[in-house]
């Protein structure tokens, strides 16, 4: 059952997390082309649909701690120092994630869909740049507990 958890755990870690990273990477400077161009219907949907995807994978990353969570109690690692470094690290990156990326992604979004005369105000360069550092902060985290993960200190497998 191990095995098959920690299969789990990896492939949906690659599956969920991965997307999210490159799509959340990508957005601040998609957001800064349509945003100085609102009027350019494929920079606008390609900012639209980075969002999408960052939130739909989002959802879907939500499974990576519960399997994490059961390979760990089925490997009885539960109280190791990285597994609850790696823990405290993702809770971190998801608030990152939930809190702070996707809100000022949808704002950004709403303002690029809103109709032009009842547009407030465009968001301007910091708000993508400001965007851009939450998710350089997101993506450093997940390094983090992939490092942790692959070098577990103390493990007994010898890495």
């Amino acid at each position: 059952m191990t095995k098959f958890l920690l299969i789990l755990h990896v492939l949906v870690a690659i599956v969920a997390i991965g997307p999210v990273t490159v799509a959340a990477s990508r957005f601040p400077a998609e957001a800064r082309r349509a945003l100085a161009d609102p009027g350019d219907p494929g920079a606008v949907s390609s900012v639209r649909q980075l969002h999408r995807i960052c939130v739909t994978y989002a959802f879907v990353g939500a499974a990576v701690p519960v399997f994490g969570f059961g390979t760990a109690s089925s490997m009885g690692v539960l109280g190791s120092a990285w597994l609850i470094a790696s823990i405290v690290l993702t809770a971190l990156a998801a608030v990152a994630l939930g809190g702070l990326i996707l809100p000022r992604q949808a704002a950004i979004v709403t303002a690029l869909y809103a109709p032009p005369a009842e547009r407030d105000p465009l968001p301007g360069r910091e708000a993508t740049v400001r965007l851009a550092m939450f998710t350089g902060i997101f993506n450093i985290l997940w390094a983090v507990v992939t490092i942790l993960m692959i070098v577990r200190p103390g493990s007994t497998t010898g890495a």
